[in-house]
């Protein structure tokens, strides 16, 4: 039978909303770890190296890894779960048994052809809960702690999460011997087909509790509401997302806590805007201000810093303020700034203002206006 694939994610030791940085990042770093050249002769290696690079096959891939998130591995492997189908012996013509299976389990009420299933009294992780927190841009720009409260499975206290009342153990069910499932076999026409199906004992729990847990009804497990502070990294950006290990639900039969998933939503700001690890803001000046130069004073995300901007600057000139960008999310260095001049034109000017205005006017040339005269020059030229 073949080998259970591991969930990609896993696989690579990434959450599911991990960004396409942190999946390469994972990606190169295990690839380093399992390459063969660093590991010659050993074939545990080898295997870990092929499911790496499986797993970020698909995940590095959009398209792959959206197929994948819906679908599972059913939408990046067609032949995944096809069972004995595409054997190309007994029925030929790739008969699908899974479809048989299904036909004869809605008869049966079970599965067809002895399929596996997992323990149910091995330890099994708990589901992972997903969360969201706002912040505003400057606490996702500098970092910050906030309190995100969400309600989980936590073990019952009482019974240390066996579900049974104090004093008391669960019984192996003596039906299914634990397993949770039961063999039948029943005779058809076709001949005698046999198939599996739920204990009914023990409802496929593979134990029985004669005295429940008056606290968690017997389940092990009960609903809290937990308000858990939350680290919001220097640099984080909107729609990623902040794993916490082991803060989602309680495992069942002392498997380990699931993650609690937290994605962040930046808020917008009212003059910076951010593409990556950079900045972008509009720096509005006055006439007067483009045509002599003037030193301004221009907002940063930390602080404000003066600039001297030379005389004739355009309206759209940018210039740039290094260093005062986004702090790189878990490394080091920072984006830059870069800061777009619009030259903002006055309004409601009274009689005498625009008089002075038409004067100054008439003592400019075409020498003045380069830009002007380059298009008035091509006029002429039609």
């Amino acid at each position: 039978m073949a080998q259970e694939k591991r969930d990609y994610y896993e696989v690579l030791g990434v959450s599911k909303g991990a960004s396409e940085d942190e999946i390469k990042k994972a990606y190169k770093k295990l690839a380093r770890k399992y390459h063969p050249d660093m590991n010659p002769g050993d074939k545990e290696a080898e295997e870990k190296f092929k499911e790496v690079n499986e797993a970020n096959e698909v995940l590095s891939d959009p398209e792959k890894k959206a197929r994948y998130d819906q679908f599972g591995f059913a939408g990046v492997d067609p032949s995944y779960g096809a069972g004995a189908g595409g054997a190309g012996g007994g029925f030929g013509g790739g008969f699908d048994f899974g479809d048989l299976g299904d036909i004869f389990g809605s008869f049966f009420g079970g599965g067809f052809g002895g399929q596996q299933r997992r323990n149910p009294n091995a330890p099994q992780r708990g589901e992972s809960i997903r969360a969201s927190v706002s912040v505003t841009f400057l606490e996702a720009a500098h970092g910050c702690e906030k309190d995100v409260t969400i309600e989980r499975s936590e073990q019952c206290p009482t019974c240390k999460g066996n579900g049974c009342a104090p004093g008391t153990t669960p019984e192996i069910c003596p039906d299914c011997h634990g397993s949770g499932m039961v063999q039948v076999q029943q005779r058809t026409p076709m001949g005698v087909f046999a198939s599996s199906r739920p204990c009914q004992r023990c409802h496929g729990t593979g134990k029985i509790i004669h005295q429940p847990c008056a606290d968690c009804g017997g389940s092990g497990a009960v609903r809290k509401r937990k308000t858990i502070k939350v680290t919001i990294p220097a640099g984080i950006d909107h729609g990623q997302t902040i794993s916490l290990r082991g803060q989602g639900n309680a495992g069942k039969n002392g498997g380990p806590a699931g993650d609690l998933l937290i994605t962040v939503m930046v808020r917008p700001h009212e003059l910076f805007r951010r593409e990556g690890y950079d900045v972008f803001c509009e720096a509005p000046i006055t006439f007067s201000q483009a045509v002599l130069g003037a030193k301004l004073k221009i907002p940063t995300i930390d602080d404000s810093v003066e600039y001297s901007i030379p005389e004739g600057t355009q309206t759209g000139s940018v210039f740039r303020l290094r260093g005062k960008g986004i702090p790189v999310l878990n490394g080091r260095g920072r984006g830059d700034q870069y800061v777009t001049v619009v030259i903002e034109t006055p309004r409601g000017l009274n009689r005498e203002q625009k008089e002075a205005l038409k004067k100054f006017s008439e003592t400019l040339g075409e020498k003045n206006y380069e830009k002007r005269k380059s298009f008035l020059d091509f006029l002429r030229k039609k």
